[in-house]
C-alpha cells in the first residue's frame, strides 16, 4: 500500500474583502455630502408639507390624506435630524471629557 507524501500548505490569499492597513483615511467629503444630502431631503419634505397645509387652509387641496402624510413625513424626518444632531453633540461632548 503507497501512502502519497503530505505536500506543503499552499499560503492564503488576500479575498480583497478588507482594506489593507496602510491605506489613507478619507478626509470626511463623504459624510459631509451624506449629511448634506439628508438636510435638503428634509428641507424638501418641510417644504411640501407647508404647501400642502396652505392648500388645506386656502380650500385648494382635494385629497385631505396627502397633506396628512406629508405633515407626518416632515415631523418624523425632523424628529429624526434632531436626534442626530442631539447624539452627535453628546459624542462630541464625551470625547472632549476625555482625560489623554
Amino acid at each position: 500500500m503507497d501512502i502519497a507524501p503530505v505536500a506543503g500548505v499552499s499560503p492564503t490569499l488576500p479575498t480583497g474583502y478588507l482594506k489593507p492597513a496602510g491605506t489613507p483615511a478619507t478626509d470626511g467629503s463623504a459624510f459631509a455630502t451624506a449629511l448634506g444630502g439628508a438636510v435638503d431631503s428634509v428641507q424638501s419634505l418641510q417644504a411640501t408639507s407647508n404647501d400642502l397645509s396652505i392648500k388645506a387652509v386656502t380650500g385648494d387641496l382635494t385629497d385631505i390624506h396627502a397633506a396628512t402624510l406629508a405633515s407626518t413625513r416632515a415631523a418624523v424626518a425632523l424628529e429624526m435630524v434632531s436626534t442626530f444632531r442631539n447624539r452627535g453633540v453628546e459624542a462630541f461632548n464625551e470625547i472632549m471629557r476625555m482625560q489623554a
